[in-house]
């Protein structure tokens, strides 16, 4: 479900993609809102499910993780039963950091990421491979990040837009 916002929700939550440990204090003040209905507001989008959760990004390359897969994977058929065993599959491996159902040319798109080149094959024999249906991976290594962003583009609806 959608939830409305207005002008100051959304700039509450430019705010909060780009520095979630913010005080309370502090995103008011950036907001210009006192502190309590700034945490009236905060909580709102917390219970309506726009704000899921505050995470810590952690670089992949600090962590020896270099090496990202982008795998289009195509099932035999795409049929509901087959469907849910692959993405339960998915669920269960921390290598993958996103999974998509897609349409065109196959089935899903998963990211994954992984130390080495080593590691992925290890992946692909032991788990990919052995959920049942899979009919074809295709594997293309990213060879550099040019761009990624956690924060979601947050469009001024048309009412907030200052003329050209």
């Amino acid at each position: 479900m959608r939830h409305k916002l207005d002008s100051i929700d959304r700039n509450i939550l430019v705010v909060l993609q780009k520095d979630g440990r913010l005080s309370n204090t502090q995103l008011a003040e950036r907001v210009g809102l006192t502190p309590a209905p700034c945490l009236r507001r905060v909580r709102a989008l917390e219970e309506a499910g726009v704000i899921q959760k505050y995470a810590a990004l952690v670089d992949s390359h600090a962590l020896a993780l270099g090496v990202t897969v982008f795998a289009q994977v195509t099932l035999d058929k795409q049929v509901k039963d087959q469907l849910e065993v692959f993405e339960q599959s998915v669920g269960k491996w921390p290598e993958v950091m996103d999974c998509y159902l897609m349409t065109g040319d196959s089935d899903y798109l998963l990211r994954i990421v992984l130390p080495d080149v080593e590691a992925y094959e290890r992946f692909l024999n032991e788990a990919l491979t052995q959920v049942p249906g899979v009919a074809s991976i295709k594997s293309s290594f990213a060879l550099r990040q040019v761009k990624y962003s956690t924060a979601l583009p947050l469009i001024p609806e048309e009412t907030d837009r200052q003329p050209a």
